[in-house]
């Protein structure tokens, strides 16, 4: 079975591309052997695509989080995905539909960069509050395709990302399910910096499209961005740029910024 390594923006995956057919349960226990760093190939999840039974012109994605758990939205899987099809046919085209976890998602590929859109559902500002460095912090929560929460502070890296997310994320406010747990500072002007404790992971990770999406819902109703291209920088220093949907201005957003491929593979 072939497989690429590829990253978005330093969120990285085990793509494999019209795979024989296999059960969610074995993609499950699969994308934990795969994405182990140690005793794998290494990654934060497990991306497998392929046409869409009931439309070809569709493509199916599916992401396999590293814990086995599925997640219902990624956006730099998505990117990736869309890059590898690309990739892979000159039938393509730069633009196209994708699908995942049910949900219908756009998609351009440029030679820089690739793009896809983002829903914006539910907004809970003040969700919860938790003390962080000795000042009480509110978090906002904001459904962008999966579960966010995010939380402004005044220097993000003064943060102790993966024990404080590992707290948030199973805090009682957003039982059962849990929740990505973001931290957001302002850089001033359309920028904003990022770093996201991702479920699922259960880590830190360099990138999340999901999550930079929620952050700038965020920022924009805090008043601190204004509605229109915003820049996040995240730990890779491969910035993601998240702008409105043309058409759905309020309730969806394009994310974009670079895809890598790394190498190329075949699990034995």
């Amino acid at each position: 079975m072939q497989f690429r390594k590829i990253h978005g923006a330093g969120n990285d995956f085990v793509l494999i591309a019209n795979p024989e057919d296999r059960d969610a349960t074995t993609w499950a226990k699969t994308a934990e052997r795969l994405c182990a760093r140690r005793t794998g190939v290494g990654a934060d999840g497990l991306v497998v695509s392929h046409p869409a039974d009931d439309d070809p012109s569709v493509l199916e994605v599916a992401c396999f989080n590293a814990d086995g758990s599925v997640a219902t939205m990624c956006g730099n899987a998505l990117r990736c995905a869309a890059w590898a099809a690309h990739d892979d046919s000159f039938k393509v085209k730069a633009s196209m539909r994708l699908r995942m976890a049910g949900v219908m998602h756009e998609a351009v590929v440029a030679s820089d960069s690739v793009w896809v859109t983002a829903e914006v559902n539910t907004i809970d500002p003040r969700r919860l509050q938790v003390v962080i460095n000795g000042q009480p912090t509110w978090f906002d929560s904001v459904h962008t395709g999966t579960e966010h929460v995010v939380a402004v502070v005044s220097d993000v890296d003064a943060i102790a990302t993966e024990t404080v997310g590992r707290l948030v994320r199973h805090h009682e406010r957003v039982a059962p399910l849990g929740t990505n747990v973001n931290f957001v500072q302002r850089l001033g002007g359309q920028s904003l910096k990022i770093r996201t404790y991702e479920r699922g992971v259960e880590a830190e990770t360099l990138s999340c499209g999901s999550g930079a999406v929620a952050a700038v819902v965020v920022a924009t109703m805090r008043g601190l961005v204004a509605k229109q291209a915003v820049t996040v920088h995240n730990q890779a220093g491969e910035p993601l740029t998240v702008r409105p949907h043309e058409d759905r201005p309020n309730r969806a957003a394009w994310v974009g910024g670079p895809v890598t491929h790394t190498f190329s593979g075949v699990i034995a």
